[in-house]
């Protein structure tokens, strides 16, 4: 079986067909994020260590770094993206223990990555243009590391699956030229937004199948374009995961976190509830309020995508025995309250002896 393995200074992460699902966290990213890139230009990394820590403790096994802003003091990402990527990279690893995958569109800063990067990280990405393969290909072979290989090309991003599996079969060849193995090439089928075009979720599953049977490599994709511009993304997000999944794709690249009720939301519930009449207890809390009417809650925790996924993981028979799926779904213990077998548990107590 075909494993892609990532590795930080004491974790590994395994990709592979036999494994559980990999979910890339995608959170460290200022693209489309005003404030983080603001932040970022600033100095402040108060975002970032929120996002790293967060996104681990939701089921994140490997975290995306992108340091991809534009500084509106100097608008060349050539010259303001290494430094950015080498001081991320060095602050999220001092974070947390999981493996890494650094993200740029800019040589330059890849390699700064690779430079300060412990461990094995993934990066993100080659396609099939001829100058990004004659500028990466290099960079893998030299730090021994997986690539993440994007199925576009010079002639842009093709409707057809046909041309964008032979795009990727074009970069799995001209990888072996380098002596790259093809496990060491995650193939980013490029999903498209199903709301734009219908056959985008069937042609993802054939793509992978043709992907792993044909090339025998390991799969990843951008998991929300799928949903893009559609009401209620996480219900299609949920669906297309576990048949993705099923068609063979080994992790993508997502947010494995809901994020906190916002503070307009919790207000406008409650101003129509006020509305409505209903009276609530003094003294509800935010949490229990939100709870209670079904906003979600005011803390990041695992979003239904990452239920959705462990679900799948054992339904496949890559979670034995349902230990993490059992794991997942253990309410967390209250004030107070001890572990089963613990002197609050019928198993810690002194049992009586008879008369």
């Amino acid at each position: 079986m075909t494993q892609t393995i990532v590795e930080s200074k004491t974790k590994t992460a395994i990709i592979g067909f036999d494994q559980p699902f990999c979910v890339i966290g995608e959170r460290i990213n200022p693209t489309g994020r005003k404030k983080l890139a603001a932040e970022l230009e600033a100095g402040d990394f108060s975002t970032v260590e929120a996002d790293a820590i967060a996104q681990v403790a939701a089921g994140a096994t490997v975290l995306d770094v992108n340091a991809g802003v534009v500084y509106n003091s100097n608008p060349d990402p050539n010259q303001t993206e290494p430094p950015l990527m080498r001081k991320v990279i060095e602050l999220v690893q001092g974070l947390v223990d999981v493996p890494l995958c650094i993200d740029s569109s800019v040589p330059g800063a890849l390699e700064a990555g690779l430079e300060v990067c412990e461990g094995r990280p993934l990066l993100n990405s080659v396609t099939g243009e001829e100058e990004r393969l004659e500028a990466i290909l290099p960079l893998v072979k030299k730090y021994n590391v997986p690539v993440v290989a994007i199925s576009n090309d010079d002639t842009g991003i093709s409707e057809d699956p046909d041309v964008r599996f032979a795009v990727a079969k074009k970069i799995v060849e001209r990888a072996a030229d380098f002596g790259i193995p093809a496990h060491d090439i995650v193939v980013d089928p490029l999903v498209m937004p199903i709301g734009a075009m219908g056959t985008a979720g069937l042609q993802v599953f054939t793509l992978v199948r043709r992907l792993r049977e044909e090339l025998g490599v390991n799969t990843t994709c951008g998991a929300s374009n799928i949903s893009f511009g559609l009401p209620n993304r996480h219900g299609i997000n949920n669906a297309f995961l576990p048949m993705a999944m099923g068609a063979g794709m080994t992790s993508a690249i997502m947010n494995p976190i809901a994020l906190p009720v916002k503070e307009a939301e919790k207000a406008a519930k409650r101003a129509e509830i006020e509305a409505a009449g209903i009276i609530l207890p003094e003294g509800m809390d935010d949490e229990t309020f939100c709870q209670l009417f079904g906003l979600g809650s005011t803390k990041s925790r695992p979003g239904k995508e990452m239920e959705a996924i462990r679900a799948a993981n054992f339904l496949t028979n890559n979670d034995p025995h349902g230990g993490e799926w059992i794991k997942f779904n253990k309410a967390p213990l209250k004030p107070g309250e001890e572990s089963p077998g613990g002197r609050g548990g019928r198993a810690g107590a002194r049992r009586r002896r008879r008369a």
